[in-house]
């Protein structure tokens, strides 16, 4: 049976992992338990006869000393979302297998954005607190823009099949025969932004795309419409976000933010067409099992010599969050 570490912080193991992970953990090989209280090198001299690491958020760089230190390491599996905190082309050089649960991390805030884009058809946050009734553009044919057919772009499309609405997808790694597959129509950035009822982002994060969506594009989005960001606050120029909210035009759902949470005096806070919440689209709480399920079902399917869900592969990495 294969040596498995177990390797995260106290603090986030009494998050991500309940006592059946544990359980489970312990039928598929020999567990070193190197969870910390600090600082992961106080562990590191446990883990020379480990192949095999289970960890989660603050997983350490895995380094050349990291390397050293493990020298049967053979694979990783990450029981959260981003791995470029951590991985290293020493890492790739050493041939190790890496898997990581964003698929996991994807379904809350893909059920966080499906909640929103309906309340927000409904006018829900204009209506709170009052028996006036409004007009209310409701849900039936309205048309949503998806930024991105990420894992949670992805989730959002397929959440949405119920529901008789038009779904646009932005993607320029996605043809439009993959787009039909999904079952959206593909089209270009300006056109997503000036037919939608609702913009949903969920772009990744990288410095090539900060703030992509600038104050042109949000000139072109329909008055009434709704802008909602679950993915990063630095993929949008928020002034420019700020004097369209400030005209009234527009309406955002806001779970991100940069800087995060914003600045004391923001514009966020108080808006009325504005509702801002402090990055809670992912997984909270009792969700955050989910990324150790995925997991160690993942470690499963690799004992097996099975497929692996999610691995990740060096040159996909410049295109991940």
């Amino acid at each position: 049976m294969p040596t498995i570490a177990l390797l995260t912080s106290q603090q986030i193991s009494n998050m991500v992992i309940a006592q059946r992970h544990l359980t489970q953990l312990a039928t598929l090989g020999t567990v070193i338990d190197a969870r910390f209280n600090e600082n992961a090198a106080e562990v590191l001299e446990r883990l020379a006869e480990a192949d095999i690491l289970f960890s989660s958020w603050g997983m350490p760089v895995v380094d050349e000393a990291f390397l050293q230190a493990m020298p049967r390491l053979r694979a990783i599996f990450y029981a959260a979302g981003s791995v470029k905190g951590f991985v290293t082309p020493a890492m790739w050089a050493r041939g190790i297998t890496l898997s990581s649960s964003a698929v996991a991390n994807a379904v809350p805030v893909a059920e966080y954005t499906i909640g929103v884009i309906l309340l927000s058809n409904k006018r829900f946050w204009s209506m709170m607190g009052t028996t006036q009734r409004l007009p209310v553009p409701g849900n039936y044919r309205r048309t949503v823009g998806i930024i991105s057919a990420s894992m949670v772009g992805r989730d959002v499309i397929r959440l949405l099949q119920p529901y008789a609405m038009d779904v646009l997808l932005y993607d320029p790694f996605v043809d439009a025969e993959q787009a039909a597959r999904l079952g959206v129509r593909k089209v270009e950035l300006t056109e997503l932004m000036a037919a939608s009822d609702i913009v949903s982002l969920h772009a990744p994060n990288l410095p090539s795309l900060r703030h992509m969506i600038n104050a042109e594009l949000l000139a072109q989005m329909k008055d009434g419409a709704t802008f909602i960001n679950t993915a990063r606050g630095a993929l949008v120029d928020e002034a420019a976000l700020i004097d369209e909210l400030s005209s009234g035009r527009l309406h955002a759902v806001l779970d991100v933010t940069d800087p995060e949470p914003p600045a004391a005096d923001s514009p966020f806070y108080t808006l009325p067409n504005v509702i801002y919440t402090p990055h809670i689209a992912g997984s909270m709480d009792q969700e955050c099992h989910r990324m150790a399920d995925f997991a160690l079902a993942e470690l499963e399917r690799y004992l097996a010599g099975e497929p692996l869900h999610n691995a990740i592969q060096p040159d996909a990495l410049a295109r991940m969050a």
